[in-house]
């Protein structure tokens, strides 16, 4: 990017995402990879890119994210050559960010070279914020070892999963601090545990509580040395209370919690990374087994958003697409359905300037100084020329092709005006 390099849109209405408004007319000047100013619209000012009738808001960010295995089969992911998988997600790295998602926190997975590439413009994707390998317990949401790969003997033979970069398998508070350490030695942002079962996963009940609070501690310590935090995957009180005891700072998922410990997160000032997860036409492929678990946790989804809206906990968008090509296409569709709980004011927040706020939790760890969420003057120029009034209508972000005329990253328009999304 030319730090001279200058792209205007003019006479554009803005999304305010700090005051959850439209406004407007402005003109809206990008220098280099920063928004330079955001100015009254001026008849008869310098010609850009016409925003008549568009509103100008900031890219979207995705706070759960798996940029290595959102498109792949899970048995791909668990067993397949290394090569192919991420081929797959370079391309799942285009298409994320041509849906309008120019930002990512990737929430385990070797996403470490795809970001790389990303940053260095060898390959077209969002920014990432990469947690790098999950560190799991033994038998934990993140043990995918197959069969034949345990008891792991004497030798401590690695299996494919923390091979490539997936997972880290540690146990016992001497063995956390070692994978937290060679996580953040990768570029981690900030450090994924997982606390509690899962639904993916085949071993682990959802009720189960993984890794106690001194193990935990080890992971929030070693973090925080580092001037960044944990986040855990979590579904019940007790791995959450675990986890809040830990100094664990934001909880994803927590779909089975009650009101007791959503109160102690408010409490605390606890983050909490929900997804709109419901059994419907998004439903993910699942074994019968892991079905089960499935409907258990969505069936507390509705009680979940009402308790972190009641207890005004702070609650982020992501959506946990995984092993899913098809799933992963709905990314916009799956930010609308919050609709079910929120304003689309409220829901356009959550997925921009919120966000970014969890974001700025990985403090001097963060691989993109810089404001982002926002259009306003000195912000990363992260950008989407919308074709209405998304406030009025969010059907404009559930179909990214048709609604968004423009998409910006880094201050370069990687989706021009009249191109379609399937040519950047």
């Amino acid at each position: 990017m030319a730090a001279d390099q200058v792209l205007r849109f003019t006479n554009v209405n803005v999304f305010d995402s700090v005051a959850g408004e439209v406004g407007g007319p402005y003109d809206v000047t990008v220098r280099g990879a920063l928004i330079e100013s955001v100015v009254p619209a001026e008849p008869g000012g310098p010609q850009g890119i016409d925003g008549s009738g568009k509103t100008l808001m900031p890219g979207l960010i995705d706070a759960h994210w798996h940029a290595a295995f959102t498109t792949i089969p899970a048995a791909v992911a668990a067993m397949g050559e290394a090569g192919y998988v991420f081929a797959q997600a370079v391309v799942s790295a285009r298409d994320t960010v041509l849906r309008g998602f120019t930002t990512v926190r990737d929430l385990g997975g070797p996403s470490a070279g795809i970001k790389q590439a990303i940053d260095q413009g060898s390959i077209l994707g969002p920014r990432i914020y990469p947690s790098g390998a999950f560190l799991s317990q033994t038998g934990g949401h993140g043990d995918f070892r197959m069969p034949n790969e345990i008891p792991r003997g004497v030798a401590g033979h690695l299996s494919y999963s923390e091979l490539i970069g997936a997972a880290v398998i540690a146990d016992g508070e001497a063995e956390v601090l070692r994978g937290a350490r060679e996580v953040l030695r990768r570029g981690a942002s900030q450090l994924k545990m997982m606390a509690g079962g899962g639904v993916a996963s085949d071993y682990d009940p959802l009720d189960v509580t993984q890794y106690t609070e001194r193990e935990l501690r080890a992971g929030v310590e070693t973090a925080e040395n580092w001037g960044t935090y944990v986040t855990v995957h979590a579904y019940t009180p007790r791995a959450v209370r675990t986890a809040i005891a830990a100094g664990v700072r934001c909880i994803e998922h927590g779909q089975l919690l009650d009101e007791a410990t959503v109160a102690l997160m408010a409490e605390t000032g606890t983050w909490w990374c929900l997804q709109p997860f419901l059994d419907d036409e998004d439903s993910p492929p699942l074994a019968p087994a892991n079905r089960g678990k499935f409907l258990e946790m969505t069936a507390g989804t509705d009680n979940a958003y009402r308790l972190a809206i009641k207890h005004g906990v702070r609650v982020a968008f992501g959506t946990d697409i995984l092993f899913d090509p098809k799933l992963a296409t709905r990314q916009g569709a799956l930010l609308a359905k919050l609709a079910r709980w929120y304003s689309p004011a409220e829901i356009l927040r959550q997925a921009t300037a919120v966000n970014a706020e969890l974001l700025a939790l990985s403090g001097p760890r963060n691989p993109y100084p810089g404001r982002l969420g926002v259009v306003e003057a000195g912000a990363l120029a992260d950008l989407i020329l919308v074709d209405g009034d998304p406030v009025a209508d969010l059907g404009l972000i559930a179909d990214p092709a048709a609604g968004f005329t423009a998409i910006v990253k880094n201050g370069e328009l990687v989706k021009p005006p009249g191109r379609p999304a399937s040519e950047p």
